[in-house]
């Protein structure tokens, strides 16, 4: 097949529910996929964000799953009139986990999950380099480092034992949903305990690492149904039962899905809190060089790599924005903000490392970009505007050099950036992008992760045929990109 109208079956389309979680904010997104057309309406919108507790940073997953409860229930309810929903699926951040306990019959959570940039992760890395050095690890997981990966995050966690079964978040909401555990692959892939080679669970690495090779589920493709809601959950849904489907759970994978990718010399972004920057391959990088350069091979959907590495993205934008407001009780604008950026002299900005760890946790960035600049001996950004730019500046930078590393680890030429996600519509952050690059950037679509995460479904549910070209042909013809030029 080689065009969406190929790909869409005759007869009118199918009503949808895509739970989208992010680091800072979840949805869910009613879409009705049909001939030629994808139409999306959010029906609710919630917060998400850690918690701190005594004991370290936490998820609110309770408080999560009733957002989500409600969401769905609320999807149910406005696509009665159109039949109904077909099926449900959910996509989130990578990496982190809750662990269950099964004991007389009984199912029950073992604390609270950590969130991901809880410090503690730090005694993992620690325990896991004793054991295997992180050259072995690149080899058998294809990963990059990262402090926060599953990997290191079991190796601190002081419940792992106690533990029979660990699911991973969009896993852990499912089972809840529906009383069917499984691992979702594109998500399985970003644990550091699945091999690249045979894209299962790596039973020789759980071992030396002290983990139980049946510690998680079964490892299962996006593109499967899962089951039915609980009998218990029927209310909700009026009485009947919503099928849920797995997708790309991790919201990168849905978000390259959705990504109007035209062909192999197409890069993407998928901005939002991280900036996922790379290309989509057949096969996974592997080389030394890749390595040193830390890029990742994570699973995609239909069996694609997504080679990629993580830039710092709009959190340092959201951080020095709660920062901002903390200090004066006031939020501030990002849009005036960013409109005042745009008039901020050249001399006033200063480009800094965004990949700096120390911008890894919550903070006060602004205190932290400026103790970055002294240690360097570098005059500090002053005022909130020249902080904005300069900030937007170095995120610009550090994508045009991603793309840059990942076209020449991979031996392609990259000649368009695709950018999707929040970031897209960030105007001035895009024009840097193209500017630094020196090649167009193709803002849009904002909503990519939810599409990725529709279209699959649809295709699973037989309202699509074809492959990931055929869904990405009918996200052109759906949705119009804005076009940045280099100028210079």
């Amino acid at each position: 097949m080689t065009t969406a109208q190929t790909a869409v079956r005759t007869g009118d389309g199918g009503m949808f529910a895509a739970v989208d979680l992010g680091a800072s904010s979840g949805r869910v997104v009613l879409g009705r996929i049909g001939r030629g057309e994808v139409e999306l309406r959010e029906t609710a919108r919630f917060r998400n964000g850690p918690v701190r507790l005594p004991d370290g940073l936490r998820w609110n997953i309770l408080g999560l799953y009733d957002n989500i409860l409600s969401g769905l229930g609320q999807a149910h309810r406005m696509a009665r009139a159109d039949g109904g929903l077909v099926s449900a699926a959910i996509d989130s951040w990578a990496v982190d986990y809750g662990l269950l306990s099964r004991r007389r019959g009984r199912t029950t959570m073992l604390g609270v999950p950590f969130h991901y940039r809880d410090d503690r992760t730090a005694r993992g890395v620690a325990a896991v380099e004793a054991r295997v050095p992180f050259a072995e690890l690149y080899v058998r997981n294809g990963l990059q480092f990262l402090p926060f990966n599953t990997i290191y995050q079991l190796a601190a966690d002081e419940l792992r034992e106690a533990a029979d079964q660990a699911l991973l978040i969009p896993d852990l909401l499912g089972y809840w949903l529906t009383g069917e555990a499984i691992t979702e692959a594109t998500n399985a892939s970003t644990t550091g305990l699945l091999s690249v080679a045979t894209g299962d669970w790596d039973e020789e690495l759980m071992g030396q690492l002290g983990i139980p090779a049946d510690l998680f589920p079964e490892v299962r493709p996006a593109g499967t149904r899962i089951g039915h809601t609980r009998k218990e959950l029927s209310d909700t849904f009026g009485g009947s039962r919503l099928t849920l489907t797995s997708v790309g759970s991790h919201d990168t994978a849905s978000a390259v899905v959705g990504a109007p990718l035209e062909s192999a010399q197409s890069a993407y972004i998928s901005c939002g809190t991280w900036g996922l920057v790379g290309l989509e391959l057949g096969a996974p990088v592997l080389s030394d060089a890749a390595r040193q350069a830390n890029f990742t091979n994570e699973g995609g959907v239909d069996g694609r790599t997504r080679f990629l590495t993580n830039v710092m993205g709009t959190w340092l934008l959201s951080e020095t924005l709660r920062a901002w407001e903390q200090e004066s009780g006031v939020t501030p604008d990002l849009s005036e903000l960013l409109q005042a950026a745009i008039r901020v002299p050249e001399h006033r900005i200063v480009e800094f490392d965004v990949q700096d760890a120390r911008f890894i946790p919550p903070g006060h960035m602004p205190d932290r970009i400026t103790q970055w600049c002294r240690e360097r001996d570098i005059r500090p950004p002053e005022g909130r505007a020249a902080v904005v730019r300069s900030i937007v500046e170095s995120i610009a930078a550090g994508f045009a050099e991603s793309v840059r590393q990942a076209a020449q680890l991979a031996g392609r030429r990259v000649e368009v950036i695709h950018m999707v996600g929040g970031g897209s519509q960030n105007e001035l952050l895009c024009r840097s992008t193209a500017e630094r690059s020196g090649l167009p950037v193709m803002a849009g679509p904002v909503e990519a992760t939810a599409l990725g995460n529709l279209l699959i479904q649809a295709r699973t549910a037989g309202h699509l045929d074809g492959d990931l070209g055929d869904l990405r042909d009918l996200i052109r013809r759906t949705h119009q990109p804005t076009v940045y030029r280099p100028q210079s």
